[in-house]
């Protein structure tokens, strides 16, 4: 605080700075986890910023992402082409088919509940 001016319009001086970095920091940390590299542009920026820089800044750094989304957007439809086609998953298919012609095998051994030798003890009804 300097003595030549009022101590009123020196704290109101200081409010508005502190309303600006608040505000600031405020739009900074509600950016989406999405944009982690950008919020610590920001936060690590040795100029200061202001409301509008950021502004302007979201706004470009929101045109950039949009416009890597739509050329990743081509590739990604053939990517799902590519797995639809997967060997692996005939092969799967293949076995699920095998399995169900089989009937299941029935339990051979005793109950460990009630040592009847009919059932196993997931399915005993002795307590």
């Amino acid at each position: 605080m300097i003595d030549s001016k009022s101590v009123v319009s020196q704290v109101q001086a200081l409010q508005v700075i502190i309303h600006n970095l608040l505000a600031e920091a405020a739009i900074i940390e509600k950016l989406p986890p999405i944009w982690r590299d950008f919020k610590n542009y920001l936060n690590h920026k040795h100029k200061e910023i202001t409301v509008e820089d950021i502004i302007v800044r979201l706004r470009i750094e929101e045109d950039n992402k949009a416009a890597e989304r739509r050329s990743k957007g081509n590739s990604t439809i053939n990517e799902a082409h590519i797995v639809e086609n997967n060997q692996n998953n005939s092969k799967k298919r293949k076995k699920a088919e095998q399995e169900s012609h089989q009937p299941k095998k029935k339990f051979k051994g005793k109950c460990f509940n009630c040592g009847k030798m009919v059932h196993k003890s997931t399915n005993c009804r002795a307590p």
